[in-house]
C-alpha cells in the first residue's frame, strides 16, 4: 500500500476483513476535502459521528457555535468546555482555524447565516486552498441549505441521512434494556413488535423517535406493535410543520365504498405484494394509481380508503401550494415535499386533481419562466425512479388535460376510470349512506331508489339522501322511501347538465384506461348516448326547415312568445315540446 494510500485509510482499508462501509462523512474527511457542509437537524448525532471518525484517524475535533465560541469536543463528557477567548467572532474563529497545525476537524455549527459576509466568505475560500495539503477538516452543520454562489466550488454537500432501521432498532433495544427493572413499564422486543415500531417510525430524527417512545410509554404504560398509531401522529407534526403537505386522517375502508369492485381487487393483490416475501419472489414495490373519471363518483373516497386499506398513513400534496413568488423556490417546495414524503414512508401519497395544478404547463415558458414545466419535470423523475415505499394515488377530472407523459406505463402502475355507478352500485351506496345515519337500509325501497336514480353520481346519491332528511326534520319522525324519490325528482343530475363532456370523457377512456367497476355500463350508455345527439340533431334540424319555410312575420313572433329553440345541452324533451308549441304557433299565426 502506498503511503499516500495508508495517510488517507489508515488501517481501515477497503477490503479489510470486517470493516463496515463508510458513510459519506468519513469518505470525505479521509480524501482530505477540506469543507464540508452536511444539512441536518440532528447535531448532537453528527456530531457523535464526526467524534467517531475522529477516533479512528487520530484527529481531535473542537465545536464552534456563536454562544460559546470554539470548544474541545467530547462526546463522553457531560455540558461543554468553555470556549477559547474571543471566538465567538466568526472571523476570529476561521483565523484559529488557519493556524491550528495539529490533525483536527473544525465543526461549526449553524453558521450558514455568518457565510452571507464578504470577509467570511473570503476566508472560507482561502481556507480551501490551504487545507487541501493539512490533514484538518472544516465541516458546517445546519438544518438549513444556504450556500453562497462564490462558495458553489470550494464546500460540498453531505445530506445526513435520518436513522436506519438498525439505529431505530437498537433505540427500541436500549430503551427496553433501561425499563427492564421497571414493573410497571413493559417494551415488547419481539421481532415482529419491533419491525411494525420501527415501520411508524421511520422518518422520525432519533430525538423525535426517543419523544415519542417516551411518550408513548408513559399514555399506554407499554411499547408495543398496537401503539403504532400513536407513533405515527408524531410523523403528523413533522408534516404540519413542512407547510407543504398536509396529513388527512382516514377511517373508512374500501368496504365503505359503493362499487369499484375491480379497483378494489387490484388494490388487494398490490397490498398482498407489500408483504417481504414478495420482494423475495422478485415484485416490485408498487408505484401507484391514476383514477380519472366523472367528479362525484369516489375518485377521492377510494384515495383515503386505499390509505386505510394499507395500513399506511395518508398526506395530500397540493401542487398549487409548491407555488412561490421567489426565484428557485417552487422547484425547492417540490424536493422538499417530495424528501418528507419519502421519509416518513411507508406511506400513500394523495395527489388532487392533477391536472388543475399542471394546467399551465403548456404554456409555461412565456408566462412563468418554465417553473411549472421544471415542477412537472421533477415529478415525472419522481414517479418513475422512486424507490421508496410511497404509494402514489393521484385523481383527475379531466384527462385530457393532462400531458401525455403523465399517462405512459411507468409513472403509475395502472389507470383506472371511474364512472357514473350502475344499478346495482347505486343499491349499495344508497344501503351505505342510510346506514351511516343511523337508518336501516331494509326499511327502505332500494330497488325502486336505484332505478329513480339513474344517471346519478355516488356524491348526488348522498346529497339526496341530506335533502330528504333536511325535508322532513320538524314536520315527521323520520325519512321514508317517498321521501328520498321526492330528492331525488328535484335534483338536476352533473350528468344532465354536463352530458355531453362525460359522454366524451367516457369514449376517451375505452380502450385507454381499465374500468374501475365491473358493472359498469359505459358502451350502453355512450350508445344510448349516442342515440340521444342523433335525435336531437335531428330535432334541431326540423325546427330550422320549419324556421325557413315560415314568413318572417310569423317565425319572429313564435320565437318571441317562445323564447330561443333549447341549447343542445338540454333534455331532447324539452326540444320536443318547443318543436310542436313552435309548430303549432306558426300554423295559428299563418293562418
Amino acid at each position: 500500500m502506498s503511503n499516500a494510500f495508508s495517510s488517507i485509510y489508515g488501517e481501515n482499508a477497503p477490503g479489510a476483513e470486517g470493516v463496515l462501509p463508510l458513510s459519506e462523512i468519513e469518505v470525505m474527511i479521509r480524501a482530505r476535502y477540506p469543507l464540508l457542509y452536511v444539512v441536518t437537524w440532528e447535531e448532537e448525532r453528527a456530531l457523535v459521528e464526526i467524534h467517531r471518525i475522529s477516533q479512528l484517524l487520530g484527529k481531535k475535533v473542537y465545536d464552534w457555535t456563536i454562544s460559546n465560541g470554539i470548544a474541545r469536543y467530547r462526546a463522553a463528557v457531560d455540558g461543554r468546555n468553555e470556549g477559547r477567548k474571543d471566538t465567538k467572532d466568526p472571523i476570529i474563529a476561521l483565523r484559529e482555524v488557519q493556524s491550528n497545525a495539529e490533525p483536527a476537524i473544525f465543526v461549526f455549527r449553524d453558521f450558514h447565516d455568518f457565510m452571507q459576509n464578504s470577509e467570511v466568505k473570503r476566508r472560507l475560500r482561502d481556507l480551501a486552498a490551504q487545507l487541501r495539503s493539512s490533514f484538518t477538516t472544516i465541516v458546517i452543520l445546519s438544518p438549513l441549505m444556504r450556500l453562497p454562489e462564490e462558495l458553489e466550488k470550494d464546500i460540498s454537500i453531505i445530506d445526513f441521512p435520518l436513522p436506519s432501521r438498525s439505529d431505530i432498532d437498537a433505540l427500541i433495544l436500549q430503551i427496553g434494556h433501561d425499563i427492564a427493572e421497571n414493573p410497571a413499564l413493559s417494551v415488547d422486543t419481539s421481532p415482529e413488535s419491533r419491525e411494525a415500531i420501527i415501520d411508524a417510525s421511520i422518518g422520525l430524527t432519533l430525538n423525535e423517535a426517543e419523544n415519542v417512545f417516551a411518550k408513548t410509554l408513559v399514555a399506554a404504560q407499554q411499547l408495543t406493535a398496537a401503539e403504532a398509531p400513536l407513533i405515527y401522529t408524531e410523523k403528523k407534526q413533522v408534516i404540519r410543520k413542512s407547510g407543504l403537505l398536509e396529513y388527512i386522517d382516514v377511517s373508512d375502508t374500501l368496504s365503505s365504498v359503493g362499487g369499484l369492485d375491480q379497483l378494489k381487487a387490484w388494490i388487494g393483490r398490490r397490498r398482498a405484494a407489500m408483504d417481504p416475501q414478495a420482494a423475495k419472489f422478485g415484485l416490485p414495490s408498487p408505484r401507484g394509481l391514476l383514477l380519472v373519471g366523472v367528479q362525484g363518483c369516489g375518485k377521492s373516497l377510494a384515495a383515503k380508503s386505499t390509505a386505510a386499506e394499507l395500513n399506511y398513513p395518508l398526506v395530500r400534496l397540493d401542487v398549487g401550494r409548491l407555488f412561490s413568488k421567489m426565484v428557485g423556490e417552487t422547484e425547492s417546495n417540490i424536493r422538499r415535499a417530495l424528501a418528507i414524503a419519502e421519509a416518513i414512508a411507508p406511506v400513500v401519497l394523495w395527489i388532487d386533481e392533477l391536472e388543475k395544478g399542471l394546467s399551465g404547463i403548456r404554456s409555461s415558458d412565456s408566462t412563468d419562466g418554465g417553473t411549472t414545466s421544471r415542477l412537472f419535470a421533477t415529478i415525472l423523475t419522481w414517479l418513475q425512479e422512486k424507490k421508496s415505499p410511497v404509494f402514489v394515488v393521484a385523481t383527475a377530472n379531466d384527462i385530457e388535460k393532462l400531458p401525455p407523459e403523465v399517462l405512459r406505463k411507468g409513472r403509475f402502475d395502472e389507470i383506472f376510470f371511474v364512472d357514473l355507478p350502475a344499478e346495482d352500485e347505486r343499491r349499495e351506496i344508497f344501503a351505505i349512506h342510510l346506514a351511516r345515519r343511523n337508518r336501516p337500509p331494509g326499511k327502505f325501497d332500494l330497488d325502486l331508489l336505484a332505478s329513480v336514480s339513474e344517471g346519478f353520481s355516488g356524491a348526488e346519491i348522498e346529497q339526496s339522501v341530506i335533502e330528504a332528511m333536511f325535508s322532513v326534520y320538524g314536520i315527521k319522525s323520520d325519512i321514508e322511501t317517498a321521501d328520498l324519490v321526492l330528492a331525488l325528482k328535484r335534483m338536476v343530475p352533473l350528468s344532465r347538465t354536463m352530458g355531453r363532456s362525460i359522454s366524451e370523457r367516457r369514449m376517451w377512456a375505452i380502450g385507454r384506461t381499465v374500468s374501475a367497476s365491473s358493472a359498469s355500463d359505459m358502451q350502453e350508455s355512450l350508445e344510448q348516448a349516442g342515440a340521444e345527439e342523433q335525435e336531437k340533431d335531428k330535432l334541431y334540424f326540423d325546427y330550422l326547415n320549419l324556421r325557413n319555410t315560415a314568413s318572417p312575420n310569423a317565425a319572429q313572433a313564435a320565437a318571441e312568445y317562445l323564447g330561443t329553440f333549447p341549447k343542445k345541452q338540454e333534455d331532447a324533451e324539452k326540444m320536443k315540446l318547443y318543436l310542436q308549441n313552435y309548430s303549432k304557433l306558426i300554423k295559428e299565426i299563418t293562418e
